[in-house]
């Protein structure tokens, strides 16, 4: 019976440090370089570029991509958990892909933002999911991003894009990835 309790005992202590070593890794981030749950503690920094003026025809490419940073990371824009650099929002404010004839046509959202704000997606698809009672839906250019969202069941970090005029920045911390969304409304 000794033996029983003392290994009862010993597998109770590895638990628990197992726990304590788990609680000490960064905030949402642990060692992953993306996703792995991190969460940035903030949005990306206006683009440093203007890019191609309004009404010009944007470039051929149907899908977002960003070239893989470095080994290991994704060709579709994404947050690096080391150091939250916004990786591929670099297209400027006249970026035909996230031009809208009516910016904000369904009201501005007020549920909050960043890493304070995790919601969790309650249903739908790219073309309008929801979480709460509020309304989204994907930039056509982003579907590729999206394409492994858990569309009921993943987190969903809402940032304010300071570029692109009536979207926002829908970041996924499982993936570490992001997406350029426009609210439709509540």
């Amino acid at each position: 019976m000794k033996t029983i309790i003392g290994l009862f005992v010993l597998i109770c202590v590895a638990a628990f440090a197992q726990g304590k070593e788990r609680a000490d890794q960064p905030r949402g981030g642990g060692h992953q370089a993306v996703g792995g749950g991190h969460i940035p503690a903030h949005g990306p920094a206006p683009a440093k570029t203007s890019g191609a003026p309004r009404g010009q025809q944007p470039a051929a490419a149907t899908e977002n991509h960003a070239k893989a940073d470095q080994k290991g990371h994704p060709e579709v824009p994404h947050v690096h958990a080391t150091n939250d650099q916004w990786v591929g929002h670099n297209s400027g404010p006249n970026d035909a892909h996230y031009h809208l004839d009516h910016p904000w046509a369904h009201g501005r959202f007020t549920g909050g933002f960043g890493r304070d704000h995790v919601f969790v997606l309650a249903g739908g698809n790219r073309e309008r999911f929801w979480f709460g009672n509020f309304f989204w839906d994907v930039a056509a250019f982003d579907y590729n991003i999206v394409a492994d969202w858990n569309w009921s069941g993943d987190q969903i970090v809402i940032f304010e894009d300071p570029d692109h005029e009536g979207w926002y920045l829908g970041y996924n911390p499982r993936l570490g990835t992001y997406a350029h969304v426009e609210y439709l409304g509540g």
